[in-house]
């Protein structure tokens, strides 16, 4: 049964489902898993993404990070995702190969042919042998190289999956071992079936389309992986347009009184939906087509501004820009959720809103 469904009730299913709503879960893991693939190569603004949706502090996140309660690598995209550590085996089997394809123009521009990245590889893993954790600029001299053509070395070993991430070392993430790492007993399989289904069980109300941008998929490969899927999953249309989500999602409220959210760089809220998203407020400060670094501010059913953080010693400083006609109330709310994320990452607020 194919349920019809407004774009409004399309986006509050979505913030239910996603639990940016009360609704919060346990633990970042928890986040991790239900989104299963969550895009953090701004490895900070990331783990704000995981507290927003959880409990606990950015202290927290990290700790659990660096325990490998969920790891960072290259899959889906050709760029990093957080993921649990028994699903990076079956993610990267179903997605690592697109991945290579997609990487396909960059390996011919910097001379990186099939041989010469196997080579590299096999030098990486002999550096991290025995529980050895390593930067990428200390890999670099391990390889004798540096700038794009080591960072398309190491991520192919990523794809590989030779190695994964390892604990944070004061500011600068490290690789590992993946066989370390991430024993290979604690790994589940998986296929394109069961990528559509987890992907719309963390996302949906959402497309095929949707799927397809995700995963980088071909849209061929995004509709049969949803066919597949379907049986499992609920039905809805919104203007005619089938969407798919969990049937045992958290119900979106009528009235959905979430107050403000500042969403950070690359949330899975904002990235995921290009067709069908919050809309942009009228005058909105940020021009649309321009990547100018920055978080989105959502108010209702609006995108209504942007917002930038700077961590000065204990301080964290936020600016808010606002497309005009916020009302005092609206300000109050934005206020609240600069709050939440000063109390996150465990620092003064200093709080500057503009229109």
């Amino acid at each position: 049964m194919t349920t019809a469904v407004s774009a409004a009730e399309v986006l509050h299913r979505r913030l239910a489902t996603q639990r940016l709503l009360p609704d919060r879960l346990g633990s970042p893991a928890e986040v991790v898993g239900l989104l299963t693939g969550v895009q953090s190569q701004e490895f900070g603004h990331a783990l704000w993404s995981l507290g927003m949706r959880s409990t606990g502090t950015y202290a927290d996140a990290q700790a659990a990070f660096d325990r490998g309660e969920f790891v960072r690598t290259h899959v889906l995209r050709p760029t990093w995702h957080f993921t649990l550590p028994e699903d990076i085996g079956w993610l990267l089997a179903v997605t690592s190969p697109r991945v290579h394809q997609l990487n396909g123009t960059m390996y011919r521009k910097l001379g990186l042919d099939p041989a010469g990245l196997d080579r590299a590889a096999g030098v990486i893993v002999e550096a991290l042998a025995g529980g050895v954790a390593l930067t990428r600029a200390e890999l670099g001299q391990r390889l004798g190289t540096s700038s794009l053509t080591l960072i398309y070395q190491v991520m192919n070993a990523e794809l590989e999956g030779l190695i994964v991430s390892g604990p944070v070392r004061g500011a600068q993430q490290t690789y590992a071992l993946m066989d370390e790492r991430v024993p290979r007993e604690c790994r589940r399989t998986g296929d394109l079936a069961e990528l559509a289904y987890r992907f719309f069980v963390g996302h949906g109300p959402a497309s095929v389309q949707d799927l397809a941008r995700w995963a980088s998929l071909t849209q061929t490969q995004a509709r049969e992986a949803t066919e597949a899927a379907a049986p499992r999953l609920a039905e809805l249309t919104v203007t005619g347009e089938p969407l798919w989500a969990d049937p045992a999602a958290p119900e979106a409220p009528g009235d959905v009184a979430y107050g403000a959210l500042l969403l950070p760089l690359y949330d899975e809220l904002t990235l995921t939906y290009p067709a069908l998203g919050f809309p942009a407020a009228a005058q909105h400060p940020h021009r649309a087509g321009e990547d100018q670094f920055v978080g989105s501010v959502v108010l209702g059913d609006e995108n209504v501004g942007t917002w930038r953080r700077t961590v000065r010693g204990r301080t964290v400083e936020v600016e808010v820009a606002l497309a005009p006609g916020r009302t005092p109330a609206d300000r109050n709310a934005v206020a609240a959720a600069a709050g939440a994320l000063a109390a996150f990452l465990d620092r003064r607020l200093d709080l500057t809103i503009t229109a």
